[in-house]
């Protein structure tokens, strides 16, 4: 119940984010959610793709510095005190969230909420125990 996340370190300048978006959308590679941090000399690009395996390639011989983790994504009910409840079934356990963000698009009328924890099995098994859905990867992609 996990999925590929691609994380792209690019330098703090103009035209960086063109690049790889253009560089998927050329390759006919959806990016279906995404988050940018930055400091002031480089950004951390992460974005769950239609094709991760693809993509990782693409860029890698692009000359583009990446990564791969496995990130959760967690339905979430799209009303006040949704993520309240999950992270406080999480907080319960000690489940550390290391960053979170969220997903482009809703499944059936809820969020989707991507996660990286610092224990991810443990996570699952933590919310799926509490009534929580887990999309796989595959689901991610289809959404």
């Amino acid at each position: 119940m996990k999925a590929d996340q691609i994380s792209i370190f690019l330098e703090n300048k103009s035209g960086r984010l063109a690049e790889v978006t253009d560089l998927l959308a050329r390759n006919k590679i959806n990016i279906r959610a995404l988050s940018l941090a930055d400091t002031a000399d480089f950004g951390i690009f992460r974005l769950i793709v239609s094709d991760p395996a693809r993509a990782a390639t693409l860029l890698k011989d692009n000359g583009f510095t990446i990564g791969r983790n496995e990130v959760v994504a967690v339905v979430v009910p799209d009303r006040p005190g949704g993520l309240a409840g999950i992270l406080a079934t999480l907080q319960g356990k000690g489940i550390n969230v290391e960053y979170m963000y969220a997903f482009v698009q809703k499944s059936e009328g809820n969020a989707v909420l991507i996660f990286r924890f610092d224990e991810a099995d443990k996570a699952i098994a933590v919310l799926r125990e509490a009534g929580v859905r887990v999309l796989s990867g595959e689901e991610m992609q289809k959404l």
